[in-house]
């Protein structure tokens, strides 16, 4: 009876909990999924296969993501599709087989592996039945070339060896996303479509490929009051341009030169200390810091609360002082592109103009949902 007793208010208390009223509801934010698909397929251009596609998945990305469908946002993630890609799933590079060809080679020559004995891996039958050179010969696409590596180091003990065990295909799909980027992706929140085949494959996908890049570009809180900086973060890392304004108030607060390339630390592994901390610790006494503390505040760059650091507010306070002068919170990286694929000199900042460039013939575009 008195264990009876007990329970009683145990099972109202339950009964009631489960009667509670629901939380309230979100209002809608941006265009519904009608108007953002109609939107995209007005807007992309006239030589676009399967617009409807295109416009399914990049609502679907950002719906997935708990985006909005602005314009700004729908217009950001074409920007830069049409900057990577020209709307191609899985876009053409030129000589590419060449190309892949080279960095086997130097791959191979770094591992000691000689010349001959990579030739007659590649003269090996690869899953297709043609040898690894003919596949090589004809691969037109990122995608199939990552297709091949993937083949080669599965089967391919020497391969193996001077590829150690790592595919050279990063980036790829219609906005150039980084496969790394992909699979912490996955590591984070849940990834909307089935992984039957792995997300190095989701990237080369149209759906997997917006749906990456949107996260990218998108999926992270940056201090920006302009989308070109997000532009330029897409280029060169999450808050590379937030770390080019910290940077370059290092700069004008040290006297010392500093490159301003977003990259706050040296590589890890590194013994001696980047650009950027040595000028900081010329400046670490007068700002009421030890070397310490500006270490840990600077192993916060890679994250969304480096400006509220007291490193961070302290090196802008004096700047200020010195320069009289508010100084920008982010400023465009100044890094040089490197990449076999490239045939002339490219920057991160002209990666980003011409996307904002893209961006804003965008919005002006943009048709009026209560138009019809």
């Amino acid at each position: 009876m008195r264990r009876q007793a007990l329970a009683a208010p145990a099972a109202l208390a339950a009964l009631l909990a489960g009667c509670a009223a629901p939380g309230p509801m979100q209002a809608p934010q941006g265009l519904g999924p009608t108007d953002a698909k109609a939107a995209v397929v007005r807007l992309l251009p006239p030589k676009v296969e399967d617009k409807a596609g295109w416009a399914a998945d990049l609502h679907a990305a950002l719906a997935t993501l708990g985006l909005p469908s602005t314009p700004a946002h729908l217009c950001a993630v074409m920007a830069v599709t049409e900057q990577e890609s020209g709307w191609q799933v899985d876009p053409v590079v030129p000589k590419l087989g060449a190309i892949a060809r080279q960095e086997i080679d130097r791959r191979a020559d770094a591992a000691g592996v000689p010349a001959f004995a990579v030739r007659a891996a590649l003269a090996l039958s690869s899953s297709d039945g043609r040898s690894y050179a003919q596949r090589l010969e004809t691969v037109r696409t990122e995608g199939q070339l990552s297709a091949l590596y993937e083949d080669f180091i599965d089967r391919v003990p020497l391969g193996r060896s001077f590829l150690a065990s790592r595919n050279p295909v990063r980036t790829g799909g219609p906005m150039q996303v980084s496969i790394a980027f992909a699979q912490a992706q996955v590591q984070a929140r849940p990834y909307p479509y089935p992984l039957a085949d792995g997300v190095r494959h989701e990237v080369f996908t149209r759906r997997g490929g917006l749906y990456f890049g949107a996260a990218h570009l998108l999926d992270y809180p940056a201090p920006y009051g302009q989308m070109i900086y997000r532009f330029a973060d897409f280029n060169a890392g999450r808050w590379a341009s937030r770390n080019a304004g910290f940077q370059a108030a290092v700069a004008l607060a040290s006297g010392l030169p500093v490159a301003l390339d977003g990259d706050l630390l040296p590589p890890a592994g590194s013994a001696a200390p980047g650009e950027t901390e040595r000028a900081v610790a010329t400046l670490a006494e007068r700002l009421g810091l030890d070397a310490g503390q500006v270490r840990r505040d600077l192993a916060r760059g890679d994250g969304s609360d480096f400006e509220r650091t007291p490193l961070y507010e302290r090196v802008f306070a004096y700047a200020e002082q010195l320069e009289r002068r508010a100084l920008p919170r982010a400023v465009l990286p100044r890094i040089d592109l490197k990449s076999p694929k490239f045939t002339r000199a490219l920057t991160t900042e002209w990666f980003a103009r011409r996307v904002d460039e893209r961006h804003r013939r965008c919005l002006d575009r943009f048709p009026d949902p209560a138009a019809g």
